[in-house]
């Protein structure tokens, strides 16, 4: 029961922050937050699938890809898309739908990961381990190229740009995506996500990740624990994805390699594989570090001394913090626990 009032306690205060946050930020602090939010449901989504049931996968970037073009196409209406479209003439498909309800988008976009997830998983989970990782990679470019390659649907490597919601009153234009939905999303995920794990379900996603042989001689449908957990995951990141469209105002191919794959990877192996709060821990960590650090690109007065400005130096010490956290956190931060597991003192 304690543990339970704690719970809500703790999305109660976060609710409260976003309040905090919409009524005190600046633009450009909000952005930031906004950005921590939105990669806070990514990682916790793809923790689900990759720490907590154990399957090496490498397929965030194309779920969340599916998801912001989906949201992007919704968005748009049709006088915009054949403005846009420059490298062939949209689809009369793409033309023909729309809709300026963004939380209809967001879960529009969620609903087409999960049913994408849904058809891989079939020939994903045939195989284990490292050519699991490499069948989700070559998901990843695949739907990377098809967004170049089927320009009628995505305006190829151009992509979609001011997806931006029309203002009645004054006629002006602003960003889809703000604190309430990004920050209530990652709530909302972290909720469903945690009450997932500590389920019977979850327990099952646990076995499966400990030792699939021996889960399956006590009887567990692995292939559909896995599925599970790959779906939901995907339903985020699709999710993830409108609101990054949402924020940014535009998609192309390029923001989604393989390189966003491994941004995602840092932050839950930072945070400790299976363990939710760690996803988030390193979600701030990594994502607001790097803006945090940004100073040290400019140049600085030191004790008199005026240095020149240094590009890319915040990268080289934010790594070297990152070297020196897993040097002496081997499992991450958190490991497999949780914070309440840590307030416990009782290991997972």
């Amino acid at each position: 029961m304690a543990s339970r009032f704690k719970f809500w306690l703790a999305v109660i205060l976060a609710i409260g922050f976003l309040f905090f946050c919409d009524a005190y930020l600046g633009e450009y602090s909000l952005g930031i937050v906004n950005n921590i939010a939105i990669f806070i449901t990514l990682a916790i989504s793809y923790n689900l699938i990759n720490g907590v049931t154990g399957q090496f996968s490498l397929e965030p970037n194309g779920f969340v890809a599916v998801g912001a073009y989906v949201a992007a196409i919704l968005l748009l209406n049709a006088d915009s898309k054949l403005y846009q479209f420059d490298a062939a003439e949209p689809s009369n498909i793409i033309l023909a739908i729309y809709t300026s309800n963004f939380i209809l988008a967001m879960f529009i976009s969620g609903v087409c990961a999960t049913l994408l997830a849904l058809l891989l998983a079939m020939p994903v989970f045939r195989v284990r381990g490292d050519y699991l990782a490499i069948v989700t990679l070559g998901f990843g470019f695949i739907i990377q190229l098809l967004a170049v390659n089927f320009p009628a649907f995505t305006n190829g490597s151009i992509g979609l740009n001011e997806v931006m919601r029309v203002d009645s009153n004054g006629g002006g234009l602003s960003r889809f995506t703000n604190i309430f939905y990004s920050g209530g999303l990652a709530i909302f995920a972290t909720i469903v996500i945690l009450n997932l794990v500590y389920s019977k379900f979850g327990r099952a996603m646990k076995a499966v990740r400990d030792d699939e042989d021996a889960a399956i001689a006590m009887g567990i449908n692995t292939f559909a624990t896995k599925t599970t957990a790959f779906c939901v995951s995907a339903f985020f990141e699709g999710m993830g994805g409108a609101l990054l469209v949402g924020l940014l105002g535009s998609v192309s191919p390029d923001q989604f390699t393989f390189m966003f794959t491994f941004l995602l990877l840092i932050i839950i192996v930072l945070g400790g594989l299976g363990s939710t709060t760690g996803a988030i821990i390193g979600t701030v960590l990594v994502i607001g570090g790097s803006e945090w650090l940004r100073f040290l690109d400019e140049p600085m007065n030191i004790f008199g001394y005026q240095t020149e400005a240094y590009p890319g130096l915040r990268m080289v010490v934010f790594s070297l913090v990152l070297i020196f956290v897993m040097l002496f956190a081997r499992k991450g931060i958190m490991g497999q626990m949780e914070l309440g597991d840590l307030f416990r003192g009782r290991r997972k």
